[in-house]
């Protein structure tokens, strides 16, 4: 017989685990590709696809029924064309890009505009420290999808390094998505 070392958390206590599997288990077949899941993702040159798996990300869609509930940290696959990317930010919270397929060209940026950009490829990652501005572009010429976690449930939207962008970065969330 198996003994479980931990206690469930209140909301599974009773949960069956036909009932936990339903619900904690995301499949990409499931996945509708969000390309209105942040405010830059209107401008061209940051066009990208988020795909939730555990809560919202960046993105502040945290009503997202289909994602799995996040705990202590979000998932989200982005599928980017060539050409795309997405804004300068920063986030309270260290993100991570781990690519998937394709390569991703990341950067890190510092206050006067200088940049460090580093090509990703598959099985590769990079880890942004808080508060230091970063982003990301595909400068190839195939899509790229990777993986982005950020370290907490329901992180903040995006710090823009934009003054415009940073000024409306929640806009995307009251009006009309563009799916």
């Amino acid at each position: 017989m198996a003994t479980a070392r931990h206690p469930r958390p209140p909301e599974l206590e009773h949960a069956s685990l036909e009932d936990i599997a339903a619900r904690y288990v995301g499949r990409f077949r499931d996945k509708t590709p969000d390309w209105a899941a942040f405010e830059d993702a209107r401008i061209e040159g940051f066009k990208r696809a988020q795909h939730r798996f555990i809560g919202a990300g960046g993105s502040g869609k945290h009503d997202d029924a289909s994602a799995i509930p996040a705990r202590g940290f979000t998932l989200s696959i982005m599928y980017v064309e060539p050409g795309q990317g997405n804004a300068a930010h920063t986030h309270e919270v260290e993100e991570v890009f781990f690519v998937l397929q394709g390569f991703l060209d990341v950067f890190f940026e510092d206050e006067a505009g200088n940049k460090a950009w580093r090509r990703l490829a598959p099985w590769e990652c990079a880890a942004c420290p808080p508060g230091v501005i970063h982003g990301y572009e595909n400068r190839s010429l195939e899509p790229v999808y990777f993986q982005v976690m950020l370290g907490r449930a329901q992180p903040e939207l995006m710090g823009y390094a934009s003054d415009d962008l940073f000024q409306k970065r929640d806009a995307h969330l009251t009006s009309s998505p563009r799916n």
